[in-house]
């Protein structure tokens, strides 16, 4: 039991190393990529106290060199998924009753393990499997992961302080309670940090976890569930598995005992898991927490005032900083026509300067795209772009996947402000044009709110700050995360707590304490010290 209220250590968000020529860190992760590298390892999926492994292996490889072999994990089946499940079960009971401080410890030991002896493998693995350049790497795996796990702890403790007034003579309490059951974690390829978080998250508020990582990121997948393990996280907390997606949910969503689904991926898987789940509705315990981040066509607007070469930097960060591979990154800018010749002029000298490659090599800016679906998708909308009457490539277009999956990162220019790559999300390194008159930015404000289903990030550039709050207003429900003079990505833990609305998820907003009330059910106690024993109230008296 506790014997006192505690404190936790006071977050602050982890310093982004540099990576710079000389640094002992770049040193370290050099060294790291190398080792990596020249291991092939074995994978298993962890289902309570057990290390499984099974005869169908998975090959793992660097998506801009995919001859190479980095290890294999095990694929599983259905016994899997009914083993995943009786493990978070049989583990709940201790782990609910555990002591919130000793949840608490546990992870914050797990961030300073990233934060130190874990640091440049973390980093290193997510460079290596999802082809990132060391800085998108420290920012993910290393930073953005300690962020969550430390203020993460900081809220649930908020959370818990969160308490009800007494009247004299009663004490009111409420306890946050796990929810009665398990949550299932489905987390995407393109943030280590995400695929940490969401099955962390829900296992801090007291409950116990399955997770299922996205087959590209398992490899980085697997260095989480070290540090998990060596920071004290208890068997069957949370069991990660390698399973086909059917078959995962034909098990977990007709399951009584699901409580709960923490995704992270497309709009249209979310959708139907929604369906799934309200297709199971009659077989649960309690009403399943359904929490979901899911696209994005996110944007960028510029107002005719603001300054081209400031525009042109967040098109080029914006849409290009790990390949467009981030939910939040501008795949439509809208540029006034007095602006648009400069703008582009920024915009061709940055990508004709950027050097694309192999992340193992510190000089390359620009990577390989996830994998051969990604890529080939990808090249068919540049493709389209091509062929078309309604647009042309102002930069880049080109691509090759001989040796690893390269995809230039490529500009179009609309004519059509409603063609197929200002509306569908595309998740690789292309972002669309649409070139307006100026006297039109109150229209064009409108275009961008109705072009698109999604809502997740947006930006706009304005030096006039009337112009910046008449686009604040007008797109309101356009983007979850909004910046005024900044790119549309780059969302810190404590500081911009990410999420969108319409096709964009339930707006949960990780890195904050919303998304942790998700995972709990509140229980109000009401104690009252010296209970009545007439039940007369006064009116009844005589006069």
């Amino acid at each position: 039991m506790p014997k006192g209220i505690y404190k936790v250590p006071v977050p602050v968000n982890e310093p982004v190393k540099t990576y710079a020529p000389g640094t002992p860190e770049r040193a370290a992760l050099k060294a790291e990529v190398a080792n990596m590298r020249s291991q092939e390892i074995d994978v298993p999926m962890y289902i309570g106290s057990d290390e499984v492994t099974t005869d169908k292996k998975i090959k793992m490889s660097p998506p801009h060199d995919h001859q190479h072999v980095l290890g294999y994990f095990n694929e599983g089946d259905s016994q899997h998924v009914e083993m995943a499940v009786n493990a978070a079960l049989a583990a709940k009971e201790d782990w609910a009753n555990l002591s919130w401080e000793h949840r608490a410890s546990i992870f914050l030991k797990a961030a300073d393990l990233l934060a130190g002896p874990y640091r440049a493998k973390i980093n290193a693995a997510t460079m290596l499997a999802q082809s990132k350049n060391p800085f998108q790497a420290e920012i993910d795996a290393a930073c953005e992961f300690i962020d969550f796990l430390k203020f993460n702890v900081q809220y649930m403790t908020e959370i818990y302080s969160e308490q009800p007034g007494s009247q004299p003579g009663m004490w009111n309490r409420l306890e946050y309670r796990p929810l009665e059951g398990f949550v299932f974690a489905i987390t995407p390829f393109n943030f280590t940090s995400i695929a940490g978080n969401l099955p962390a998250s829900a296992a801090l508020m007291g409950n116990t976890t399955i997770w299922k990582p996205a087959y590209t990121q398992v490899y980085s997948a697997k260095v989480i569930m070290d540090v998990f393990k060596e920071a004290g996280l208890p068997d069957g907390v949370i069991n990660m598995i390698y399973v086909d997606g059917p078959v995962a949910g034909d098990i977990i969503f007709k399951h009584p005992d699901f409580a709960g689904l923490h995704f992270t991926g497309s709009t249209g898987v979310f959708k139907h898991l929604w369906k799934e789940i309200g297709m199971n509705i009659d077989n649960y315990k309690t009403y399943p927490r359904v929490v979901g981040e899911t696209g994005g066509k996110d944007f960028i607007v510029a107002h005719p005032s603001s300054n081209a070469k400031e525009v042109a930097t967040a098109i080029t960060r914006g849409a290009f900083e790990f390949q467009g591979q981030k939910c939040s990154a501008a795949s439509r800018a809208y540029i006034p026509q007095s602006m648009w010749d400069d703008v582009q002029k920024y915009v061709q000298a940055d990508l004709k300067d950027m050097k694309m490659g192999s992340p193992e090599d510190f000089s390359n800016f620009f990577n390989a795209v996830i994998d051969e679906r990604a890529f080939d998708k990808i090249a068919g909308f540049i493709d389209q772009a091509k062929s078309s009457d309604l647009a042309e490539i102002v930069a880049g277009g080109g691509y090759d996947k001989s040796t690893g999956y390269f995809i230039e990162p490529t500009v179009i220019k609309a004519e059509d402000p409603m063609f197929t790559t200002m509306c569908e999300e595309i998740f690789g390194p292309v972002i669309t044009i649409y070139v307006y008159q100026d006297e039109r930015f109150e229209e064009t404000l409108e275009l961008v709110d109705q072009t698109s289903p999604y809502a997740l990030t947006g930006a706009i550039f304005s030096t006039d700050r009337y112009a910046a709050e008449l686009a604040t207003k007008k797109l309101v429900n356009a983007a979850g995360n909004f910046y005024i003079n900044d790119k549309p990505t780059g969302a810190v833990v404590g500081q911009q707590p990410f999420g969108g609305g319409r096709a964009s998820g339930t707006n949960d907003k990780a890195g904050s304490m919303l998304n942790l009330l998700r995972w709990v059910s509140p229980r109000t106690i009401k104690e009252t010290f010296v209970p009545p024993v007439d039940y007369r109230y006064p009116f009844l008296d005589k006069e």
